[in-house]
């Protein structure tokens, strides 16, 4: 078992970086068209053997074939976020607004792993039938965060749980203060950002369009100097931490995080993609 997650995540890993796009829409027109096509495919990247090698045919039923969802971009399309805020194309000190890509049947991770009871670990890929265009904020040409669907499908949950007067590290598009900021048991929404310029960039640029703006304060800060002197004072209810690009990054800043949640007990933390960070431990 520990065998065959440690071999899913290092394919898909090296699928995901090197070739997303392998999959076409003839190639799924020649093989069924479904999820069971998809994966099939990726199988076949893999050059898996899944009629004669055991191990090879247990990783595509057991995994890949769970592993695939075919998504329904309109889904993402609704989102308010999505529907409400539009983005300029603009380039300032280092960043860019703009819209990307993510082409028809092109790989891209859905969300956190699933654990299965029987200690399988499932990566979670999605696929769209067509192109699906979403909004970016790059960092020196580096994809900084994006509504692709997995940022949405990964910060809805601590939307869902934020409450009172809420603390978030990390700004990215406003995501999660935006939609966090419009639910009514939100008071209050504090988001701390080390980069002036990304501030000076959202402040310009999208926080003008925010209904609920007068809900958002913006502090340029580092994390943990403010974790470490203001955070106790101020008596957040809730603190949501994002300030990682991935798990490759974020492990050590997420236990670093962690030890800071004894200067405020009462209050509620959550940490952007955490199942996913925990299986890096």
């Amino acid at each position: 078992m520990e065998e065959n997650n440690k071999r899913v995540f290092e394919y898909l890993s090296a699928y995901l970086n090197y070739a997303p796009h392998f999959i076409t829409k003839e190639l799924m027109d020649k093989t069924g068209g479904d999820e069971l096509a998809y994966a099939a495919l990726i199988a076949a990247a893999f050059m898996l053997d899944t009629a004669n090698d055991k191990k090879d045919k247990e990783l595509y039923r057991d995994y890949l074939i769970p592993a695939v969802h075919k998504l329904d971009p309109a889904v993402f399309e609704d989102d308010e976020y999505y529907k409400e805020i539009k983005l300029p194309r603009i380039k300032q000190n280092g960043w860019e607004l703009t819209y990307l890509t993510c082409k028809a049947y092109e790989a891209f991770v859905c969300g956190d792993p699933v654990t299965e009871p029987d200690g399988r670990i499932i990566p979670q890929i999605g696929y769209f039938e067509r192109d699906f265009v979403y909004p970016a904020v790059l960092q020196d040409g580096r994809e900084w965060m994006t509504l692709l669907p997995n940022e949405m499908i990964t910060t809805k949950p601590h939307i869902r749980k934020a409450h009172g007067k809420v603390l978030t590290f990390g700004l990215g598009l406003g995501y999660f203060a935006y939609l966090a900021a419009k639910k009514i048991n939100v008071g209050s929404v504090t988001v701390v950002e080390r980069d002036e310029n990304a501030v000076a960039l959202f402040k310009e640029r999208i926080l003008p369009q925010f209904g609920c703006k007068n809900k958002i304060r913006l502090i340029t800060a580092d994390a943990f100097d403010y974790a470490g002197t203001e955070m106790g004072r101020e008596n957040y209810d809730f603190v949501f931490t994002d300030i990682w690009h991935d798990p490759s990054d974020g492990t050590e800043l997420y236990l670093k995080m962690k030890t800071y949640e004894k200067l405020l007990p009462r209050a509620e933390f959550t940490y952007w993609i955490e199942d996913t960070i925990k299986l890096y431990l």
